[in-house]
Parts: C-alpha cells; sequence; structure tokens
C-alpha cells in the first residue's frame, strides 16, 4: 500500500511511518509539497495521513479538500492533538480520526478498513453476466440490490428499478459471487449487503426504497454479523 503522510512534526510523522512497517510510504512536512506532487507530478497513493494543525501550511483541512478536487476517492485520514474536528473530518469523507500518540492498534484497524475499501471497490467493477432466451449483457455489482429465484430462473432486481431474468441455478450463482459484498440469505434470496438499509426481525430493508429480503434462520447468524460489520465500516453503494 502506498500511504503519504503530511506532518510539520518531524518526529510525529516519523513514529507513524514505523508503524506502517511493510508499507510504502512517503512522509510530507507541509501540504504545499503534498498537493505539487498530486497536482503537477500526478502522484497518487492509497491512503493519505494528515495532521489537522499545520503551522505556516495549508491545514490538515484545508489539504485535504484540495486533495478531493484532485481524486474524488482519495482515502483520508486524519491525526490530530485533538478530537474537535470530527465534524469536520465527517464532512470530507474521511475513513478514520486518529488521536496522538497514534498507537499500533489503531494503525492496525485502519489498515483493515482502507483494506475492506479496496474490496469493496474490486467488487463494485465486477459484473455479473445473464442470459435470457435470446438476450446476454453484464451488469455491474453494484447496481444489484438482490436476486432471487424461482424454477431454475434468476431475477436479478436492480437499484434503477429493473428487473432482468437470466437462466440458472442459485446454489451455482452463491458459489460465484458470494463472499464480500453478496451473500445467501434465503433459499430463494442473494442479497447485495452493500445496499442494505436495516435488519428488521427476519428482513433486511434495503436502501434503494424500502423492499424488504426475507432471512431465513439457516442464514440468519451470518447475516447479521455482516450487516453488524457494514455498520462500523460505514459502507454502503446506495
Amino acid at each position: 500500500m502506498r500511504i503519504a503522510v503530511c506532518d510539520d512534526s518531524h518526529r510525529d510523522a516519523c513514529a507513524i511511518r514505523d508503524l506502517l512497517e511493510g508499507q510504502e510510504v512517503k512522509l510530507y512536512d507541509n501540504a504545499e509539497s503534498l498537493l505539487a506532487d498530486v497536482r503537477r507530478s500526478g502522484m497518487r497513493y492509497d491512503l493519505y495521513l494528515l495532521d489537522i494543525f499545520m503551522e505556516n501550511s495549508l491545514s490538515g483541512l484545508e489539504l485535504a479538500a484540495a486533495l478531493r478536487e484532485v481524486d474524488e476517492a482519495a482515502v483520508l485520514c486524519f491525526v490530530s492533538t485533538s478530537d474537535d474536528f470530527y465534524r469536520e473530518a465527517y464532512d470530507l469523507y474521511a475513513v478514520q480520526y486518529l488521536i496522538k500518540p497514534v498507537g499500533r492498534e489503531a494503525i492496525r484497524l485502519l489498515l483493515d478498513k482502507v483494506e475492506k475499501i479496496f474490496i469493496r471497490n474490486t467488487d463494485r467493477e465486477k459484473t455479473l453476466r445473464y442470459s435470457w432466451r435470446r438476450a446476454s449483457g453484464t451488469i455491474p455489482y453494484g447496481e444489484i440490490l438482490y436476486i432471487s429465484s424461482r424454477e431454475h430462473v434468476l431475477s436479478i432486481c436492480c437499484a434503477d428499478g429493473r428487473v432482468q431474468q437470466s437462466a440458472g441455478k442459485l446454489d451455482d450463482l452463491e458459489r460465484q459471487i458470494c463472499g464480500d459484498a453478496f451473500l445467501r440469505c434465503h433459499q430463494s434470496f442473494i442479497v447485495n449487503m452493500y445496499h442494505v438499509r436495516g435488519l428488521s426481525g427476519m428482513e433486511l430493508v434495503l436502501a434503494a426504497d424500502g423492499q424488504k429480503v426475507p432471512v431465513s434462520r439457516r442464514y440468519y447468524k451470518k447475516i447479521r454479523e455482516r450487516y453488524q460489520e457494514l455498520l462500523f465500516e460505514g459502507m454502503e453503494w446506495a
């Protein structure tokens, strides 16, 4: 993972770099030098760790806003001696907010979260192939709410309201796509967990328009655990 650490305290920056062992880390002591690399040199990092307070430089918040203009998908984490700027960090879609001195466990949790974001983005770029009568095509994973099955006919229900039918068996599809994003939740349903807004009793409520998908007792424990993970991660496709 390529990581930029921007902090005007060389000691603090080096301390964070030491905790990021095994990663490719570049240190910046001011916002302007990092921005120059991103804007003029086309540098991109998998993660930006930005100090909130930097003397004689843009603040970490100002730097983050500038980075967002160049790289909308930038994964940002703020580091500060104070928790006064949580709200501003949230508005900039920061993945984490760390309080100095930063500990090893905090860095481990941060890297785990970033890895999950990468997995999610990879899944989003994948497509599901369908074949129905004489028609065939693909649908991006991120557009699929859930897939239901009846008599070897799959119904692929999409966020835009489209329902595409395809020949196939749900058991075969489960082996093909289920993992981080898609889970089997019922004998007749596979659901995209990134589109789930709530778990109500034995039903999943979807973010698109409040549709509900049943959850059977056989799959309930795994569905609940994954739903709780996603609540903690704060991730969705909707």
